[in-house]
Order: structure tokens, then C-alpha cells, then sequence
């Protein structure tokens, strides 16, 4: 049974109907504690914490999603959610309390099979708070009105179906004017190898651009800032070097000028090499304004191997990252 507490955080998202395909969390913490790190730039390290993927509900990280209140809802590559509350102390991240968990559903509310129609990537929220989710392997987007109910086909970006069959839509944000940001993790625009398909706008409104990773890396996630601007995370691996990363901030004045043809990069703001951050597998990131601070959080897939960490880090950007926008015309 859920405690009177996480029962109402629970309500509270998934409210519309009964929760039948909602899952109790395991009793304990979700995560240990981890060490805050010493960065320079514009992100302060607030903590962070290595998931127990039991007792949250949920591994193979991918999407991620924080409100205002702290709570983190992520998803997983075999079709499943779960929410867990962030708790500070001091500003710091203390622990991670599981709310709530369970299988992503289809078109009829029943569990997604794990594998090729329940690889959920990518994770994002409408302002009505709809819940949207992006898929690889079967690429598509499905809207949940409860992360516990069934999920309706949403109008993909044109061209998205070409995306290579395990580089789909990882990235999916949503822009503080509404909008969306979607950039495909495999699919290059036509001669140009070094770009990436993106786009922006919406179902019936999607413009494409392209989106310019660091030589090596590839786009897996991003996530509006309330400022206007953007983050996008990237991630690569060699069987030599393992994971390494970046994430970059795309300030307001780029997002606003964002149109057809347009070509959007951003400016590095903390790099996963293993010197500062873990070089871990980092796929999802998160941003949201919480007692008067821009918060970023940012979770990492295990690929349910025992030789990874699902990680979850909390950050401030105390700062804009950039102040010229990085966009320019194809």
C-alpha cells in the first residue's frame, strides 16, 4: 500500500481514475546518497544518488522528467515508469523517496511488451500535462493522460520513420513557449553526416532543422529551461574509451529564431569524462525552477548490467551558459 503521502503525490499525477496498473513502491530509499562534486562554470553540484532499480520501480533509464515540487518521473527501455521524490537538506539532495510505478500501456491501457513496441526513450510533459513518450526500434510518439492508463498515437515528426532501427527520437523537450524539440539519436539530414535531424513545433506544425553533436557524440535527450533556451545531453562510447558526454545549453535567443533549415548546436557545460562527473551511460535530462533556482537533473541507464550505474545528479545553473545564440541557416 502507498503511505498517505505518496499516495496523494501519486493522486496527484495520475488523477483521472483508478490505478490499476500501479505499482506500491518497495519500502527504503530509491537511491543512495552520492557526494556532491566540485565544478567549475555554470553548474554547482547539488548531489545526486545511485538508484536501487528494485525499489524504485524501474531500470534501463532513459526519459526523465522533474516538477516543481521535486518529483522525477522516468521511464525505461522496457516500457515501464516510475516517480520518486527528490528530498534537499540544506539545498543538497538527501534522498530519493519511490512514489509510484509501473508498465507504459497501449492503445487499450494494456502493458507494453518489452523490446520492440515498449522501448521508451524519450520523455516529456505538455502544459495541460500530458504525458508524452518517444519510442525506438517502433519509432512513434504515444500521449498519456495518466502514466497508468492507455496511450494515443501522436502525430511524429515527418521523416522520423527512417531513424535506424535502435537510433531513434531520444531527445524530446518541451520549450517554455510551448513548443517541442525533437531531435532523432541515428537519422543525419541528407548529405550531411555530421548533423542530426531535428525539429521543431508540434503535431501538424513540425519544422526541420538539424542539430550539430560534438565529433563523436550523439544527441539523447533534451529538455526546455525556463528562461526560453535549451539543454541538450549527448553521449558516446567506445569499447576502448567506455561512455563519455557533454551537455550543452541553446540559449533563448536560438531557440526563438529556430526555424526550417535551421542548424542548432550549444555550448559545453559540463562534460561526463570520469575526472569530475562519473562517465556513466547518460540519457535523460531534466530542468525546472524550484525555490527561486534553475535546477538540472540528469540520469544515466544501467542497461541493467551489473558492470554499470543508473545514477541520478542534481544540479543549479547559477547562470546563462552562453549569451549569443548559436543557430544558423542550412
Amino acid at each position: 500500500m502507498l503511505t498517505s503521502r505518496r499516495a496523494v503525490l501519486a493522486a496527484g499525477l495520475l488523477a483521472g481514475g483508478c490505478l490499476a496498473t500501479t505499482e506500491a513502491p518497495r519500502p527504503g530509499s530509491a537511491g543512495t546518497p552520492l557526494a556532491p562534486m566540485r565544478l567549475t562554470g555554470p553548474l554547482r553540484n547539488l548531489g545526486g544518488f545511485e538508484i536501487d532499480n528494485a525499489r524504485l520501480g524501474a531500470g534501463g533509464l532513459s526519459g526523465l522528467h522533474l516538477d516543481d515540487d521535486l518529483l522525477a518521473t522516468m521511464i525505461d527501455d522496457r516500457g515501464r515508469w516510475a516517480q520518486a521524490r527528490i528530498v534537499l537538506r540544506d539545498g543538497q539532495a538527501e534522498a530519493l523517496e519511490p512514489v509510484a510505478s509501473g508498465p507504459l500501456g497501449d492503445g487499450a491501457g494494456q502493458p507494453l511488451p518489452p523490446g520492440h513496441a515498449g522501448d521508451a526513450e524519450a520523455l516529456a510533459r505538455l502544459p495541460d500535462g500530458t504525458w508524452l513518450v518517444g519510442f525506438e526500434r517502433w519509432h512513434r510518439i504515444r500521449a498519456y493522460r495518466r502514466l497508468d492508463g492507455a496511450g494515443t498515437y501522436v502525430e511524429a515528426p515527418p521523416g522520423l520513420d527512417r531513424s535506424p532501427f535502435n537510433a531513434g527520437l531520444e531527445s524530446l523537450g518541451v520549450l517554455a513557449d510551448g513548443r517541442l524539440l525533437a531531435i532523432s539519436e541515428g537519422l543525419a539530414p541528407d548529405g550531411a553526416p555530421a548533423l542530426r535531424s531535428a525539429w521543431i513545433g508540434g503535431p501538424g506544425r513540425w519544422d526541420r532543422l538539424a542539430w550539430r553533436p560534438a565529433p563523436g557524440l550523439v544527441p539523447v535527450d533534451a529538455a526546455g529551461l525556463p528562461d526560453g533556451g535549451a539543454l541538450v545531453l549527448e553521449r558516446g562510447f567506445s569499447w576502448l574509451g567506455g561512455f563519455t558526454g557533454r551537455l550543452v545549453s541553446v540559449p533563448a535567443d536560438a531557440i526563438r529564431a529556430a526555424a526550417a533549415d535551421t542548424v542548432l548546436e550549444g555550448e559545453e557545460i559540463l562534460r561526463f569524462d570520469g575526472s569530475t562527473v562519473p562517465a556513466e551511460n547518460y540519457e535523460g535530462v531534466a530542468a525546472v525552477r524550484h525555490g527561486g533556482r534553475t535546477l538540472v537533473a540528469i540520469v544515466a541507464d544501467d542497461n541493467h548490467s551489473p558492470l554499470q550505474r543508473s545514477l541520478l545528479l542534481l544540479f543549479e545553473l547559477r547562470a546563462p551558459a552562453i549569451a549569443a545564440p548559436l543557430a544558423v541557416r542550412a
